[in-house]
């Protein structure tokens, strides 16, 4: 079942909690799968995890180039920002969403599980992707 039903004339897309589609993850999952269990701002050495400013040579790169986190997930820091479902700060920022983990043209200390960013729905740049979840559907009593 589709995870989010779209509003063309508002321009918005509305998640439908109860389904099972693909779909962004929430921040705290975003956060959850990054940390796979450990409790530190990085789940191993920098640069044996990420792409960033320091190693990538100005791009990015295929997945699976680094060591994956404990959960076997690649790319969960560095590389690129992974959009999330979250609105940043809607009083505030309006639309902007929230970006998880940091990005290839990223300093050091950009890329690690608790840093987060903020922008526009519709804006396009090169360190800029997302991942994609699916829900479980919780068991009928």
């Amino acid at each position: 079942m589709p995870a989010y039903g779209l509003c063309v004339d508002a321009g918005t897309a509305e998640w439908d909690t109860s389904a099972d589609g693909y779909r962004l993850p929430t921040e705290a999952e975003w956060e959850h799968a990054c940390r796979a269990g450990t409790t530190g701002p990085r789940y191993g050495q920098l640069h044996e995890v990420a792409w960033y400013q320091g190693n990538s040579g100005g791009r990015s790169h295929s997945v699976g180039g680094k060591q994956p986190n404990a959960w076997g997930l690649y790319d969960m820091l560095g590389n690129v920002w992974d959009w999330c479902w979250d609105v940043y700060d809607a009083e505030v920022y309006g639309a902007y969403r929230v970006l998880r983990g940091g990005g290839w043209a990223d300093e050091h200390w950009s890329c690690r599980a608790s840093v987060r960013r903020r922008s526009h729905p519709t804006f396009r740049i090169d360190d800029v992707g997302f991942r994609i979840v699916r829900s479980t559907p919780l068991p009928q009593p």
